[in-house]
């Protein structure tokens, strides 16, 4: 059997890491992943994860592939490669830097005369840039790593680095999901636990209204320009009611909608979660037709009520039968949106869904409180 072996430290893997593993899967039978320790690293206290949670996130990062193995070794990793009958170790280059640093590593490998042999495998552009102290950069700052790494690493990160348990909430016009969220903050008030509401509505009334940076400015008028400058009011802020009646009514408005607001209520939604730690809500309608859930790992709050309680509550707010038969139309079903967040979870191997039914009279939520606090283990 044709058997390799690719070492790293893993702190934490990235898909640049991964890229290289799929890559030499299909060159070799056989391909043990090992996660290494660093000596001068480990003296210094330089890991943010043991070597066992390394080695966890790496098997579950690779868990797709059948002819890879993940280990933790220390010691030698041509010591290693010769004790287990491994010929070959691969090497991940990135730029001139690694591969001359390789060059050197592979001398030294052949000065220990056991026969292992490098191969080469050269990193793809688009993935060049990434590296496990790229990733806790960009974290530190609470810029956007899903594309970085896989999201159970991604979780494990905002756990470690930054003292966050995210979690989405979603559901139908009408479900409560607003009400839920502030219920929540008041449970994790009398359980001692930090939660924080963050309001994806509240965040797009701001962009709509009250931000004056010269970006969001720029967003109201593109706004009037392609829905109607009747949109807009005269101190150049939009009229929601106006751009709804817009929007509501018409499936390709409401997608240019999205459109123009995508990146500025990502952009905000990043700045609203800097510094918060605890328990944070990200509340959104549209966290699965958007694919927005990998902001909260795929970990979702999947609000339902029955037709009767969202009825009533869309009517309260002095909502027209036309108007609330629109707004559900705009959005998928409960069911829909559990398909949509079903899928994710599945495509990227992390995820849960917490079903909440906050119809009138069901009192459900302390119980869905509790189990999101001790399935994310929130301190």
């Amino acid at each position: 059997m044709n058997r390799a072996m690719y070492a790293f430290s893993g702190d934490p893997i990235t898909y640049g890491h991964i890229d290289i593993i799929e890559r030499a899967s299909k060159a070799f039978d056989k391909l043990i992943v090992g996660i290494g320790v660093n000596p001068e690293k480990e003296r210094k206290n330089l890991y943010m994860f043991s070597l066992e949670e390394r080695t966890e996130m790496a098997k579950k990062a690779t868990s797709k592939y059948s002819n890879v193995e993940v280990i933790s070794f220390e010691g030698l990793l041509v010591d290693y490669a010769y004790e287990n009958g491994i010929d070959t170790i691969v090497k991940g280059v990135r730029n001139s830097a690694d591969f001359d640093y390789e060059a050197v590593l592979h001398e030294v490998g052949v000065r220990q005369k056991l026969g292992i042999d490098t191969h080469i495998l050269f990193a793809r552009p688009e993935l060049a840039h990434v590296s496990s102290s790229v990733v806790k950069d960009v974290q530190k700052e609470q810029g956007l790593i899903h594309e970085l790494v896989p999201l159970y690493v991604k979780q494990s990160i905002e756990t470690r680095m930054s003292g966050q348990y995210i979690v989405g909430i979603t559901g139908e016009p009408g479900t409560g999901k607003s009400y839920v969220s502030n219920a929540f903050v008041d449970l994790g008030k009398l359980n001692g636990v930090d939660v924080h509401n963050i309001d994806l509505d509240v965040i797009g009334h701001k962009i709509l209204g009250e931000l004056k940076h010269p970006r969001y400015m720029a967003i109201r008028q593109k706004i009037a320009d392609t829905f109607g400058s009747q949109a807009r009011k005269a101190d150049g802020t939009i009229d929601r009611k106006i751009l709804g009646e817009r929007v509501f009514n018409d499936e390709g408005a409401l997608q240019k909608l999205n459109d123009i607001m995508s990146t500025p209520l990502l952009l905000r939604t990043r700045r609203e979660l800097y510094g918060k730690k605890g328990l944070i809500l990200i509340n959104a309608a549209l966290i699965a037709e958007a694919n927005l859930s990998y902001l909260s790992n795929n970990n979702v709050i999947l609000v339902d009520a029955d037709d009767e309680t969202q009825y009533k509550r869309m009517k309260a707010r002095n909502l027209t039968d036309d108007q609330i038969q629109r707004r559900l139309e705009s959005q998928y079903d409960v069911s829909e949106k559990r398909s949509k967040l079903q899928q994710n979870i599945v495509a990227e191997n992390h995820g849960t869904i917490w079903s909440l039914d906050n119809s009138e009279g069901n009192d459900e939520i302390e119980s869905v409180f509790k189990q999101v606090l001790t399935e994310l283990n929130v301190k």
